[in-house]
């Protein structure tokens, strides 16, 4: 695999890769890591470009997809791989935000996002199209499930050879979301952080853009998405509050980025807006920092449903933890049985099926209320970040069963009756 020369690199407003611990400035190469203080990359803009070139109606005017905000993210294509990916609904919430006690609170749907409902989508299609610029013919992934069904897809449209890494005990339903697309699907006997660590050796070895190693500081500007929506879809303002899962805590990382950017360019007017993250207790390692006040994250070995979050050692955990808290924000986890409770309530009220990172997020947000920690008058966006079609084991025994009936009145007849007497037997549980 050789790297292609990129002819269109001057008209655009990314400039460089820099490190975020030291400063040091790299090309724009297939490349994630500081050789001089090993601290991650991230792509570097020239904000005064952007500042003359783009407004709210241009962007507007561009396509009802995440390409919309293209000269926001690392690409110099005109025409990058474009899947229908974003312009998710920013749901007004009703019934849950009664429950809660909240009145403007918000949910950012990424259950419905194209095309394998999961914001992952987000970030494979910048990773693929500068997979694309750079001169790869095979993409790659470490995923927990989502990343390797959006890698697989993606890459399926574009053409491009695909090998991906998962957790041999993943949930069905996202293994068969990542084979449908005919990728090579490797099933690694072991968790997340054993199957990133071949990746990278794969990587070194083989030549291939890995989408969260070699290409993650294009592949992690994608989720900056998620914060453009929200500031556009809430009338060109940000929010006061937000609530998002946390595994590696990039997608934390570059919603906070999208924010400042947006600011930055006059987009938006600045003002405080507080971030907070959702753990499950099985993997929480950026809560426990949190918690502890440390500045370093201690690795854990992940044990808990929420698989599509379980990285026991978060690349950009401290990273999250630094702007929980400097915001004003909070990080907290909860146990696999709210996290279940999560996805159900987040479904009996808004008619939204969330995935257990989903469920996570929901459970924190009414954690967070309960503990004081919401104005319940301030404008709060929540994170949906994938579908619950793709973890239907986690709620397995826990929804009840079909009614079976025969096919005549009286049988119909009897079992509702059951059924309400069982309702009315619930409710006085919950209010005893």
């Amino acid at each position: 695999m050789t790297q292609a020369i990129d002819t269109q690199k001057a008209t655009t407003a990314f400039k460089a890769l820099k490190c975020k611990e030291c400063g040091a400035e790299y090309e724009l190469k297939a490349s994630h890591v500081c050789e001089f203080c090993f601290g991650p990359l991230e792509v570097s803009y020239d904000y005064s470009t952007l500042r003359q070139t783009v407004t709210r109606e241009s962007i507007q005017a561009g396509p009802n997809s995440m390409w919309r905000y293209r000269k926001f993210l690392p690409v110099a294509s005109e025409n990058p791989i474009d899947v229908g990916t974003g312009m998710t609904p920013l749901v007004r919430s009703q019934r849950l935000a009664r429950r809660l006690g909240l009145n403007k609170l918000y949910i950012k749907n990424d259950a419905v996002n194209m095309p394998t409902l999961s914001f992952k989508d987000r970030v494979v299609s910048v990773a693929l199209t500068r997979a694309r610029e750079l001169g790869f013919t095979t993409v790659s992934c470490a995923s927990t499930g989502n990343l390797a069904n959006s890698t697989a897809a993606i890459a399926a449209h574009a053409g491009l050879d695909c090998c991906v890494f998962i957790p041999a005990d993943l949930e069905a339903g996202k293994v068969l979301g990542s084979l449908i697309y005919s990728p090579t699907l490797m099933a690694v006997k072991g968790n997340y952080d054993q199957v990133n660590r071949l990746c990278s050796e794969v990587a070194n070895t083989h030549g291939w853009g890995f989408v969260n190693i070699n290409l993650r500081p294009y592949y992690s500007e994608g989720s900056k998405t998620l914060g453009f929506e929200v500031a556009e879809q809430l009338g060109w303002q940000l929010p006061d509050h937000i609530v998002a899962p946390l595994a590696s805590g990039s997608l934390f990382t570059k919603i906070y980025k999208g924010f400042n950017e947006f600011v930055e360019v006059g987009l938006v007017e600045g003002k405080p807006v507080r971030f907070s993250g959702a753990q499950a207790e099985g993997c929480s390692p950026i809560a426990q920092a949190f918690k502890e006040d440390r500045d370093f994250i201690q690795p854990v070995k992940p044990n808990t449903i929420a698989k599509s979050i379980a990285i026991g050692n978060p690349a950009d955990g401290i990273y999250a933890v630094e702007i929980a808290k400097k915001t004003g924000g909070s990080i907290e986890s909860v146990t696999d049985a709210e996290i279940i409770e999560g996805i159900k309530l987040l479904a009996e009220t808004e008619g939204i099926f969330t995935e257990t990172a989903g469920g996570t997020t929901v459970a924190v947000l009414k954690k967070l209320v309960e503990a004081g920690k919401i104005n319940p008058d301030e404008t709060t966006v929540v994170y949906i970040t994938g579908n619950g079609l793709k973890t239907q084991e986690a709620v397995h025994g826990y929804i009840g069963e079909p009614l079976t009936i025969e096919a005549k009145l009286d049988s119909f007849e009897g079992a509702l009756e059951r059924s309400r007497t069982l309702e009315r037997l619930e409710w006085q549980q919950v209010l005893v």
